[in-house]
């Protein structure tokens, strides 16, 4: 029986780099080593002028290809999560398709999804899979919202850093699921607390300006997350027969550590089995687990046949839990 299995995880980061004292020099009242103290960041990676999202995600994909993992002729589904895409239309698979070199017989979307994205596109890739629609899909991400952000605003502007990931995954012969269950949950009426009101048609206008950029209430978002992460991971639990103690890894969505180390206290995971890599990064909105789990892979951390559990909640309002074994 086919089933869908994550097959490997690259990523790639842009040169540019923020550190904490470039942000102390705009926030003196927030110096470096409080600001790694309060989020657990020293430093962001941040896209050039000219360097989107679709760029990077581009570079990511094609570290598979050069070291023979799969060849470009053999995706069969392009999926490309993002909410700083290149234009309005085409879809920025589209692009990556042609730049890839993908066949023309490839199916290739895009979905505007933040935090919780990695974890809806695992579902997408497996239904795509486990339906016989695919055999290989390369799921992408991609966000570059440094260009969202003012140099005004401290809350998001030492936060957040830019980044690309590329997941492959493939349908193997297998009796058991590789990716599942899954929980999902969304509320729209908390959209507010995390958005970029202008440059869509709805307010059309720069995101670039000050007044026109990323607004976050972090408050807000902390209540949301504390409110139902916790019950998505329980939810999973039930669902999938699983206790705390059964479950091997956790890797949450890397949204900072104040925020993650209050959710593993209120979910009662072991720090052993919970899995942070962020630092030299920062938030990565729909990278942020990939690059995390490509880590813990390299560190055996994130071992075949272990129970993982993945946690994305963010933007939207929006949260996903699943499921899987490498």
């Amino acid at each position: 029986m086919k089933k869908a299995k994550v097959i490997a995880v690259e990523y790639f980061l842009p040169e540019g780099e923020l550190s904490n004292v470039e942000l102390a020099a705009l926030f003196p009242e927030w110096p470096a080593d409080k600001i790694k103290e309060k989020l657990g960041i020293t430093c962001r990676k941040i896209a050039a002028e000219g360097e989107f999202s679709s760029d990077l995600a581009t570079k990511a994909a094609e570290k598979h290809f050069a070291i023979g993992r799969i060849a470009p002729a053999d995706v069969d589904f392009l999926i490309f999560c993002t909410q700083s895409p290149d234009y309005f239309l085409p879809t920025s698979a589209c692009l990556i398709q042609d730049r890839l070199g993908l066949p023309k017989s490839c199916g290739a979307l895009d979905f505007n999804l933040g935090c919780s994205g990695w974890v809806y596109g695992l579902g997408i890739a497996k239904g795509l899979i486990e339906s016989g629609q695919a055999a290989n899909v390369l799921f992408l991400t991609g966000e570059t919202y440094s260009k969202f952000l003012s140099d005004t605003d401290k809350g998001t502007r030492t936060l957040f850093g830019d980044a690309g990931a590329a997941t492959l995954i493939s349908a193997v012969d297998c009796d058991t699921e590789l990716i599942g269950p899954f929980v999902y949950g969304t509320d729209g009426s908390g959209a507010e607390h995390l958005i970029v009101k202008y440059g869509g048609l709805r307010n059309p206008g720069s995101p670039r300006s000050s007044e026109t950029g990323l607004c976050m209430n972090g408050g807000e978002i902390l209540s949301f997350s504390a409110r139902e992460v916790s019950k998505s991971v329980n939810a999973l639990l039930k669902q999938s027969g699983n206790t705390i103690e059964s479950i091997d890894l956790f890797v949450f969505h890397q949204a900072n550590a104040y925020m993650l180390e209050f959710l593993k206290t209120k979910c009662g995971i072991p720090d052993r089995k919970f899995y942070t890599c962020f630092e030299t990064v920062g938030n990565t909105v729909s990278n942020s687990i990939p690059i995390a789990l490509n880590h813990a892979i390299a560190e055996g951390k994130a071992r075949p046949d272990m129970k993982i559990m993945f946690v994305g909640f963010g933007v939207g309002l929006s949260w996903a839990a699943c499921m899987a074994r490498l």
